[in-house]
């Protein structure tokens, strides 16, 4: 069982609440579920639609065609038409779109009037297309009803019953309307599933390594962090903080972090853009730092509300003057989280700004988890706090370490004064301007460093065939399309992917030498969400291997399956 769900309309017509809902109902039904949005930047109108996909095996990419389409106005209809599937349906208010189908892939189901009767209004016609669609689905209640009452429960009891009423008489509807219906949904499993975004990942992966002070300036895609931190910071004490502008963000997130705190700031690429001073601030001052970028398309301020690939080799090198640094891109939800942690962990350990990079495809797009381990979650304190100071005679802030890790101490902590510098500076943290210091200073920041950090920086993942005659390979949000890619063409091929989520350093093959995997292939190709294939430039400088080919997708759009598998056939079809 896999079927694809697309609810469409304007902004503001409430399809994020339908899927939102309906994507709850599958997860909890241990269903595996997969989402994602193509939305407008815009508050109303334009074309918007929500996708969920839902299956008895795990799923991690969008598919193109769709097996119910939740028709809200017109448009949609006209959009997406085509993109049905033999036996699909579309469902449609005639009366709300303001015409009549009679094909018999289209069912009326009047969502206003309903909701007018049964629960007295007709702002619950989105509960009643909620209902529907599971009742064409042979889907039961029970989960549904469970979350309404959570939705609801703050309203009171009233409205909780009329918004029950309505999705009750959705159902009964789409029940006696759809006999046709062909869809076989089997039974819930055991237990429901975790269902989480990018976003939600990272900001849970922050709050659980620590992170007491966040401050940005909210940009799309990167807000929905700062929104899941804010909606929980008082109950774990985190300051939150909306600044003015990005150039104030990251320079609050280092005044919290020398202060003595875990910190972080996000935005997506234009305001990263801004926050490049502060950037290289934290590496002259040795001040800890994690950053999200979470990349939109550009130049400018682009296409606010799509997806690209296309900030990998400005954040690696943004930023002025030669300082070590950490890049992290996850894959998925769950890499998020963990790959979170590891930021944390390596700024505080290394005293460097870490970069979590991230796109609005992944920051939005919604998966099912069995669970977390929070048991490999690292939460080491490396500063030098209280009493630890106490037998110090001296304390120097930027002190020359055999590994080029300096004392980190908390100011105000001990009777040592704190003194760090922007200028260059001693070990005490004085300005200075000899060139023997310089040259002592560069090799401790990161001559003495980076061979440290390489080797906490782990080798891409080898999914499917362990002798490929075609690997593919690709680095953060395309993680989900390529491994089912991988086992769709199993059956016909020795085909694996590489997936690399830790990109700088960039890793080495002492661990595994998939360098060897790539150059035993026939096929190598690289996949990527920009237009001049930005990492494969990466890996061609960082190791001198070159692909095969690329496959390179900047429209705004994700890949998805078939799409990026008809390319692929391509170049196999040429072995």
């Amino acid at each position: 069982m896999d079927y694809t769900i697309r609810i469409g309309g304007e902004a503001g017509q409430g399809l994020q609440t339908i899927g939102g809902v309906l994507a709850r109902v599958f997860s909890r039904s241990s269903f595996h579920v997969f989402t994602h949005q193509d939305y407008m930047s815009r508050i109303r109108g334009g074309h918007n639609f929500y996708q969920i996909r839902f299956s008895d095996r795990e799923v991690s990419c969008p598919r193109e065609h769709i097996d119910i389409l939740v028709a809200l106005d017109l448009n949609t209809i006209d959009i997406h038409r085509g993109a049905l599937r033999e036996g699909g349906v579309i469902i449609y208010d005639a009366a709300s779109v303001g015409r009549v189908f009679d094909s018999p892939e289209f069912v009326d189901i009047p969502f206003e009037a309903i909701a007018a009767d049964a629960g007295g209004d007709r702002i619950m016609a989105n509960t009643v297309a909620v209902g529907a669609v599971l009742g064409m689905l042979g889907m039961d209640l029970g989960i549904l009803e469970g979350i309404i009452m959570e939705r609801f429960k703050k309203k009171g009891s009233e409205v909780t019953g009329r918004n029950m009423a309505s999705a009750r008489a959705g159902h009964e509807y789409a029940l006696k309307v759809c006999d046709a219906c062909d869809f076989s949904v089997p039974r819930p499993g055991k237990g429901p599933f975790m269902l989480m975004n990018g976003n939600d990942a990272v900001g849970l992966g922050a709050l659980m390594s620590g992170c007491r002070f966040y401050a940005a300036y909210p940009m799309t895609p990167s807000t929905g962090i700062m929104i899941f931190l804010a909606s929980r910071a008082a109950e774990h004490g985190i300051v939150v903080e909306q600044a003015e502008d990005e150039i104030a963000a990251i320079n609050m997130a280092l005044g919290a972090s020398f202060a003595g705190v875990r910190a972080m700031t996000g935005s997506s690429g234009g305001g990263f853009a801004l926050m490049v001073e502060g950037l290289s601030l934290a590496a002259m001052t040795e001040t800890p730092l994690v950053a999200a970028e979470v990349q939109r398309p550009g130049p400018a301020t682009g296409l606010p509300t799509r997806t690209e690939q296309s900030d990998l080799l400005f954040v690696l090198h943004a930023g002025h003057g030669e300082f070590a640094r950490v890049v992290l891109a996850p894959g998925t939800p769950e890499q998020a989280f963990y790959l979170t942690n590891k930021a944390f962990d390596l700024a505080e350990k290394y005293q460097i700004p870490v970069l979590i990079l991230s796109d609005q495809y992944l920051a939005d797009s919604e998966w099912t988890l069995s669970g977390l381990d929070t048991g490999r979650l690292r939460n080491h304190d490396y500063r030098l706090r209280g009493g630890a100071l106490e037998g110090l005679a001296g304390y120097r802030r930027h002190l020359l370490t055999g590994d080029g890790i300096s004392p980190m101490a908390v100011p105000g902590k001990s009777v040592h004064v704190v003194v760090t510098d922007s200028d260059e500076h001693d070990e005490e943290g004085h300005m200075i301007e000899d060139s023997e210091t310089r040259m002592k200073m560069m090799q401790k920041r990161l001559l003495k460093k980076l061979p440290m950090i390489r080797l906490e920086i782990r080798p891409p993942l080898l999914y499917g065939s362990d002798r490929p005659e075609v690997v593919i390979t690709g680095w953060g949000s395309t993680y989900g399309v390529m491994k089912e890619l991988v086992d769709m063409l199993s059956r016909d091929h020795a085909i694996a992917m590489l997936h690399f989520s830790e990109i700088y350093p960039f890793p080495s093959t002492e661990g595994f030498d998939y360098l060897g995997v790539l150059e035993s292939a026939r096929l190598t190709v690289c996949v990527e969400n920009n237009a001049t294939g930005q990492f494969a430039r990466l890996m061609k400088a960082e190791t001198g291997y070159g692909f095969d080919a690329h496959i390179n997708r900047y429209d705004g759009r994700p890949f998805t399956l078939e799409g990026l598998a008809g390319e692929l056939r391509e170049y196999v079809s040429r072995l």
